[in-house]
């Protein structure tokens, strides 16, 4: 069997890698990720509810949507400046974050205190897991006539009505970033001599870290969820005590500007974690669309 060789005087083909000035017509190739958009992002966001915006304006213009079933946005806006103007806004706002707060400080801490006990420990999850799962399947809604017999009809039911819900959605994403932790990791710090208190420190709780602000972000909504139920029983004060007056006397326009504010409130809150996760989740890199 014999082995052809190339003659000595044909070309070499070149296998070095090109470069970017390699040649007149060459252009480095930029990622698509890093490629900026001509529309700046917020004002992508921002199309969607001034859209909506003006399509109600629109339908209230024509006459589809009348004034008792839905007041046109100029009217809202102009309730709304009266309301702050007169102070009783501003008022039930502080109210509402003052119960908000309260309820949201109360269920982190018990949420938190109990994933905890039950993700690290076995039998802390005997004792502690079945209760809570039984208690979660509970409408939260549904105990307030309990809680009033309680605790009366002050702050104390509506502050616990809002612990509650935020209690159990923190509890499963807490619970479930801690038994989430890769065993690798454990053995590895296990192998470089770490401690129980050690692992749970540096490896345990920045592994749940994520799904505890997952968690926090749920908590965050069901708050507001359980504060309208709260604050339109038996309430003397607060945006739901708004919405009770207002829906005595047919105001819609004063009801849409307490809901507003309600998602506005909102919003503000998911930024808030939003933001916090930015913050303390920059050593994990994610996947932020294309």
């Amino acid at each position: 069997m014999s082995i052809s060789h190339a003659p000595p005087d044909s070309p070499t083909p070149d296998i070095s890698p090109i470069s970017a000035t390699a040649g007149p017509g060459l252009e480095a190739l930029v990622p698509r990720s890093t490629r900026r958009t001509r529309v700046p992002r917020w004002l992508r966001r921002t199309t969607g509810p001034v859209l909506l915006l003006l399509l109600w304006q629109l339908l209230s213009s024509t006459g589809v949507l009348t004034a008792d079933v839905l007041a046109a946005p100029g009217r809202i806006a102009q309730v709304a400046t009266d309301l702050v103007a007169d102070g009783s806004l501003p008022s039930a706002m502080a109210t509402s974050l003052r119960r908000v707060a309260l309820g949201l400080l109360l269920g982190t801490v018990l949420g938190t205190g109990l994933a905890l006990v039950s993700g690290l420990f076995r039998i802390g999850e005997d004792l502690v897991d079945a209760p809570v799962q039984m208690l979660r399947t509970v409408p939260f809604v549904g105990l307030i006539p309990l809680f009033i017999i309680w605790f009366g009809i002050g702050e104390a039911p509506k502050i616990a009505i809002i612990t509650l819900g935020v209690t159990f959605p923190l509890y499963l994403n807490v619970y479930a970033g801690i038994r989430g932790v890769d065993a690798q990791l454990i053995e590895a710090g296990e192998s470089l001599g770490l401690s129980r208190r050690g692992l749970v420190r540096h490896v345990v709780l920045p592994g749940a870290l994520p799904g505890a602000l997952t968690g926090l972000r749920y908590s965050l909504g069901i708050a507001w969820l359980a504060l309208v139920f709260a604050e339109q029983i038996n309430a003397d004060s607060g945006i739901g005590f708004l919405m009770v007056q207002a829906r005595d006397f047919l105001r819609t326009d004063v009801i849409v500007v307490c809901l507003i504010v309600y998602a506005f409130l909102g919003l503000l809150a998911d930024f808030i974690v939003r933001s916090l996760e930015r913050l303390l989740l920059q050593w994990r890199p994610t996947f932020t669309g294309r």
